[in-house]
């Protein structure tokens, strides 16, 4: 998975500067900046900001940074990924599947709000009895019915871990639910898997990539639901690639593929999509496209539908984006104090996706030292984003 060091050395050779050019306006030695490319050395925080200011990153670099310190903690990256390996040598299965996936529907469900921690260690025990399960013998349509269950769990584990910044287990676990839906025969889990792989390169930077997985995974969904999930990651990378006409196309086609696809019995199930988890996606592209008026409606309406009526937040990682959005519309309107105080206040999530946040994080902490370098305002949302962990 991509790295600090890489990401820096496309940014640089993509704006034709040598190693020795980017050192000398930085400045620091260039054998520390050849080491810190090739991946045998750490940024500072410090260096990290002056090579994304130099860069022109746009904060990308700075939540890379960021990422790759979380990343470290990835101590056990196939972990996951080993207990789908025993369920797949199985070929036995028992007659209990109806309840098995009642429970992966509620857990799903559970992705937006509960304890991140305590999700991937569930969702790790249910795959060990799903393994158990698959010990027993019973016929074919069962056990293509717990593979498609491994399949789901494989997806909620692997976005969990990717929440946790474990992208090299991650990373494994998408690989192992693409390959259980392939083996089942199921579009939908092989599509979500294509979706996990056009987020994580979006968090990463890897705008071309995100454009490629969105892509092939339309191909392989057909009309499946998670077909307009994938036109909106495509959405979010074009909004970051500039192109804002691609991205009004890209959102209007989700949109009409929306409309024609009932309302899903479960909105809260992560792997359904409903129109307020559209509204999110566009929020971002129309934000990144520095459509403000757009993205500032789409970002208030996200707030308000995730939004119990006792005041609760039922969806604290959009509630998070959207805030961090209108930090974003705030900065470029020039209210530097409602830009950094709606931003600081999307750190306060209990719950939250360490990639996204990070980068969107950094995208409005990069908006605000370009606007307003010396401000005060600036210099505490900055702190603040320093001690995300």
């Amino acid at each position: 998975m991509p790295s600090f060091g890489p990401l820096m050395r496309g940014m640089r050779e993509a704006r034709g500067l040598s190693l020795a050019a980017l050192a000398e306006r930085l400045p620091v030695d260039k054998g520390h900046l050849s080491r810190i490319e090739n991946g045998r050395r750490k940024p500072t925080e410090d260096l990290a900001r002056r090579i994304d200011a130099v860069l022109g990153a746009r904060g990308e670099l700075i939540a890379c940074a960021h990422l790759d310190v979380a990343a470290a903690v990835d101590a056990q990256p196939w972990e996951t990924v080993e207990l789908l390996r025993r369920m797949r040598a199985s070929d036995t299965a028992p007659a209990t599947i109806e309840t098995l996936q009642a429970t992966i529907t509620e857990l799903c469900c559970e992705y937006g709000w509960r304890d991140a921690r305590q999700l991937r260690a569930e969702g790790q025990g249910w795959l060990r009895e799903v393994s158990r399960m698959l010990r027993q013998p019973v016929g074919l349509h069962q056990h293509r019915e717990l593979l498609v269950c491994a399949g789901w769990l494989a997806l909620l584990v692997g976005c969990v871990e990717y929440d946790l910044g474990m992208r090299a287990g991650a990373e494994a676990t998408r690989t192992a639910a693409r390959q259980l839906g392939e083996e089942a025969g199921h579009a939908g889990i092989t599509g979500w898997a294509w979706e996990m792989a056009a987020w994580f390169a979006l968090t990463q930077s890897r705008h071309p990539a995100v454009l490629a997985a969105a892509r092939a995974g339309q191909e392989v969904a057909g009309s499946a639901p998670v077909a307009v999930q994938l036109i909106a990651q495509e959405a979010k990378a074009l909004g970051r690639l500039g192109d804002v006409r691609g991205v009004r196309t890209a959102l209007d086609r989700g949109w009409q593929l929306l409309d024609a696809m009932p309302a899903p019995e479960r909105p809260d199930n992560h792997f359904e999509v409903d129109p307020a988890k559209w509204l999110f996606y566009a929020m971002d592209a129309y934000r990144f496209a520095e459509d403000d008026g757009l993205a500032e409606h789409y970002a208030v309406e996200v707030i308000r539908e995730g939004t119990a009526p006792d005041g609760t937040e039922r969806s604290p990682m959009r509630a998070a984006e959207a805030r961090l959005t209108l930090a974003a519309t705030a900065a470029r309107a020039g209210d530097l104090e409602r830009a950094a105080g709606t931003g600081m206040a999307a750190f306060n999530a209990g719950r939250r996706s360490l990639p996204s946040l990070l980068l969107v994080a950094g995208e409005v902490d990069a908006e605000l030292h370009r606007r307003y370098p010396r401000e005060q305002a600036t210099a505490d949302f900055r702190e603040a984003l320093r001690a995300i962990r």
